[in-house]
């Protein structure tokens, strides 16, 4: 009698045990890295944008860790994330190490959120460029413009009108990567300082080298993060970006 009730406990102990890892696991894909140094021009709108993402992960019901330092840029620490995003970093951010196990982590089927500035960083590094999916060029005064939503069946814009008139810096970007679904362009006739032409996009994602790249240059001001259209735009490529969206075009 007692080896048979030993043998329960041993089973039940041992189903306890697998549970807990299966919810460990589980909850480590719900948790996002913010990633916010700057090496260049440094956004005042960073702490906005940071509040603002913590508030979706409380909405949401997803984890939010925010950093400034590289350095936890490890293969081990990056499995703890669903989604690394990068809120208006700026300049060359990652030492070689690091920017070796971020590639890693995007080959293992990691996503990338990319914000505004998140274009202005890592220049010299062209797997980067090809994440992000753009580099930034130069920008005119922040004034208002109208944008065209040309895919509104997406989590990420799906909510938004057609034609969307707000007020943010508008980049001009090269290197526009070949492999991009854009879901926002923005009308240059709106605005003054525009130089992508006709097919300028704004908003985009891709698959990317065996993970998932979301970028949207909107989110300079700090008013960005406090405009529900936006948020609901960020939290849209977010869910792609963890993984959680089964909509998007591949």
């Amino acid at each position: 009698m007692k080896k048979t009730i030993l043998a329960g406990h041993r089973k039940f102990v041992l189903f306890a045990v697998m549970i807990l890892s299966f919810s460990t696991a589980t909850l480590a894909k719900n948790k996002v890295l913010v990633f916010s140094k700057t090496a260049g021009y440094h956004h005042k709108s960073i702490d906005a944008g940071i509040k603002a993402i913590q508030q979706l992960g409380v909405q949401y019901h997803f984890d939010v860790d925010t950093t400034t330092d590289s350095t936890q840029f490890t293969v081990n620490n990056l499995k703890k994330y669903s989604a690394v995003v990068f809120l208006n970093t700026t300049g060359n951010v990652l030492s070689d190490e690091e920017q070796n196990a971020f590639q890693q982590y995007i080959e293992a089927g990691g996503g990338f959120v990319g914000v505004h500035a998140a274009t202005d960083t890592e220049y010299g590094w062209p797997w980067y460029g090809n994440l992000v999916g753009a580099y930034f060029e130069k920008h005119p005064k922040i004034q208002e413009a109208v944008l065209n939503v040309v895919d509104s069946t997406n989590i990420a814009t799906k909510h938004l009108p057609r034609t969307w008139k707000r007020t943010d810096e508008w980049y001009n970007f090269k290197s526009i990567a070949s492999d991009l679904h854009v879901l926002i362009t923005i009308d240059e006739t709106s605005y003054t300082g525009g130089t992508n032409g006709a097919n300028h996009p704004m908003s985009w994602y891709h698959n990317y080298d065996g993970g998932r790249a979301f970028y949207t240059e909107l989110g300079h001001t700090d008013e960005s993060y406090s405009d529900p259209l936006y948020l609901q735009h960020l939290w849209g490529g977010l869910q792609y970006a963890m993984g959680r969206d089964r909509t998007s075009k591949r």
